[in-house]
């Protein structure tokens, strides 16, 4: 069974990464970590060294806020672009259209987790 574990933020990391390994611990066959913003206030070992040890299979964040080089490297690491998202809200808001398409994420998660078992990396823009 693969789970999909979502938080509105990461930051030190330690309740996200003791809920990945309890899910693992319950038969969880790959987890995914899907969150709005990664601060990763506390560093990136703790990450790494819970990433080697299979606790999660790969973390997804926004790049609304700033992220490091070194965070964008790494090999768990997946950062989704929001440019066209934030594009289309502006764009929905001047044309007084509704944003009911942009707030069912549904679609967008399933066609991340697709780019990610076919190997895509990098930014993640979709």
């Amino acid at each position: 069974m693969d789970v999909i574990v979502v938080d509105d933020m990461i930051a030190s990391g330690g309740s996200i990464l003791d809920t990945t390994r309890q899910l693992k611990e319950m038969g969880a066959k790959r987890v995914f970590i899907f969150s709005t913003f990664g601060l990763f206030t506390s560093g990136l070992a703790k990450f790494d060294k819970a990433y080697g040890e299979g606790a999660f299979d790969r973390i997804f964040t926004t790049d609304l806020i700033y992220q490091t080089p070194e965070l964008r490297e790494k090999k768990w690491y997946f950062s989704v672009g929001m440019e066209r998202y934030i594009a289309a809200i502006i764009d929905a808001a001047n044309k007084g259209e509704t944003l009911q398409d942009l707030t069912k994420p549904a679609g967008r998660i399933t066609q991340m987790i697709s780019l990610y078992k076919n190997g895509v990396t990098g930014d993640g823009s979709l």
